[in-house]
């Protein structure tokens, strides 16, 4: 299905005209526009940072080399993206080599804080990793896994928020999923409002509404429980088939 090609100077001039600051089809003055531009970049790294917005997430990886941390974010970097992220939402090591014909994956558990991390005694330790932490530092964060992985015998890979296009010109073609738009346009009409002191009606406060809860139900990815180990009851021995359950 083909759809009109949409730029962010047709989500500005929208969201300008759902609130009354300007009427339909008149001429939008510069620095208005410039104005709403610079607060639909900003709305858009805000959203980049919440998991229910982003609508995949990414697989990065990283063959080991035996070093203690690896970089990742804007290049130069060991893994490289647009820009570093926030966190990681999983995370598991795979055996590249000694494990043909079939390549072996093994989950890590992820470490949520630098608290965390610092109460490992031995950091230098070189064994099987189980464990990862993502130091979210600006502009690259560092991805610390441990035990240290082997050089050359491992990938590290990591899953990450998919990154929301930023956009370089207000005359560019967005490239997002088209839910986005309408969410885009009235989420950034609510934004822009008390600027020009303008009511927003609660028809467009609905429509955000409505818009933003597309994204949600659409985006929603809910792991399963997992309970930790330690109070999870061991299974009872079946005699009859010759399975624990």
């Amino acid at each position: 299905m083909a759809y009109t090609t949409v730029t962010p100077y047709d989500i500005i001039q929208n969201a300008l005209e759902d609130i009354g600051a300007f009427g339909e089809g008149q001429q939008l003055p510069a620095s208005d526009v410039n104005r709403a531009y610079l607060r639909l970049q900003w709305m858009l790294a805000q959203w980049q940072r919440k998991r229910w917005l982003i609508w995949h997430l990414v697989d990065l990886s990283v063959v080991s080399t035996g070093a203690q941390s690896y970089t990742i974010g804007p290049s130069p970097s060991d893994i490289v993206t647009v820009t570093r992220p926030d966190k990681l939402e999983s995370a598991f090591l795979r055996q590249i080599t000694q494990s043909q014909p079939n390549q072996i994956d093994y989950p890590l558990e992820l470490l949520p804080s630098w608290e965390d991390y610092s109460r490992i005694a031995l950091k230098s330790l070189t064994s099987f990793p189980s464990y990862i932490f993502l130091d979210s530092s600006y502009p690259q964060g560092k991805l610390y896994p441990w035990p240290l992985p082997q050089a050359a015998i491992y990938e590290v890979h990591v899953q990450v928020k998919e990154i929301l296009n930023q956009f370089t010109g207000l005359t560019e073609s967005l490239t997002l999923p088209e839910e986005y738009y309408p969410a885009m346009e009235y989420s950034l009409a609510l934004r822009m409002a008390p600027t020009y002191g303008m009511p927003v009606s609660q028809d467009v406060r609905a429509l955000a509404r409505d818009a933003m809860n597309v994204l949600r139900v659409s985006n929603a990815q809910i792991a399963r429980l997992v309970m930790p180990p330690d109070v999870v009851r061991p299974g009872i021995y079946n005699p009859y088939s010759d399975q624990i359950r």
